[in-house]
């Protein structure tokens, strides 16, 4: 399927999203708009099999409500706003139209980019589908030569701009997943004669649901308390540290808010880049593991203050 097809998908769901219902009139005067249209007319039914394309493709719903003249929507919002691949998909190829509709602005629209590490995702992707193991050349940033690992590649994670690879080894003495950053292999190949299966009981979702980003541990999950400065709080309450965030406690001077997370070091430096408008109150252990990197940080910086 060619990606401009997919583009035009995703500009119907979008526009259909937006709009907060549309009739088909309103939506082909907005198509013959769009630069994707190349001044062509919209047809019926083009548009029933394009929304027929964005339910298989994306899971999204298009109905028509009779009421108040026809008009066309997304019949389950909720579910897309969820998450997951597909929606995160739709909204890459949603920036991608909006993007290419603003080529004057080129130089005004500023991006953020992938380390190289992706180029080895089509070779991953190809061998978490067949079931392959895969060879890699890994060089650590804690080691000073690279190493030769065949792991069993779970599934692939995005996360602050870096691909990750949760795989396991099966050859360590103890097999058990483990996370590789794409950007720090040298090579991947697949080992077409080595094959194997992810359990059946294996969630990646769930795998990953109660740590901050991608450092994984078998430590318990806690209950972890932040005092965040009413400015602040603003910040955290549109964009929250995990999803089981809550804010219990709220006046003009700070917010309480709680979470459950298995707070390691990734979890640890994100406190730290917010610090003093963010205090953890609990655990105590967490709290006293703060306050050393502060004092750290007050070591290296002390000699300078004026």
């Amino acid at each position: 399927m060619s990606k401009n097809l997919l583009n035009k998908y995703a500009w119907l769901v979008e526009t259909i999203y937006n709009s907060n219902g549309i009739t088909l009139n309103e939506l082909q005067e907005k198509w013959r708009e769009n630069d994707l249209s190349m001044g062509e007319d919209l047809p019926r039914r083009t548009f029933h099999n394009w929304c027929t394309a964005a339910q298989e493709m994306f899971g999204v719903n298009i109905e028509g409500d009779v009421r108040g003249g026809y008009r066309y929507y997304i019949s389950n919002e909720e579910e897309i706003k969820q998450g997951g691949l597909r929606s995160w998909l739709l909204q890459t190829l949603s920036v991608s139209n909006m993007l290419m509709n603003n080529q004057t602005l080129k130089d005004r629209i500023l991006l953020e980019t992938v380390p190289s590490g992706q180029k080895f995702l089509t070779t991953i992707l190809d061998a978490m589908r067949n079931n392959n193991m895969i060879k890699v050349s890994y060089h650590s940033f804690w080691k000073d030569e690279e190493k030769i690992y065949s792991l069993q590649p779970y599934c692939v994670k995005l996360f602050k701009q870096r691909w990750y690879l949760l795989a396991v080894n099966p050859y360590f003495e103890k097999p058990a997943p483990f996370v590789y950053a794409l950007d720090r292999m040298i090579a991947v190949s697949p080992l077409t004669d080595e094959k194997f299966f992810v359990p059946t009981d294996f969630n990646a979702t769930e795998f990953f649901d109660s740590f901050y980003g991608i450092i994984i541990s078998p430590n318990k999950v806690e209950k972890v308390r932040l005092k965040v400065s009413s400015g602040q709080a603003n910040y955290l309450r549109s964009l929250p540290l995990h999803k089981t965030q809550k804010e219990v406690e709220r006046n003009d001077e700070y917010s309480i808010f709680e979470l459950r997370i298995r707070p390691e070091f990734d979890f640890q430096q994100e406190i730290l880049s917010q610090i003093p408008d963010v205090e953890v109150l609990e655990p105590t252990w967490l709290r006293d593991e703060i306050v050393g990197k502060v004092d750290e940080m007050w070591n290296t910086y002390k000699n300078n203050v004026k």
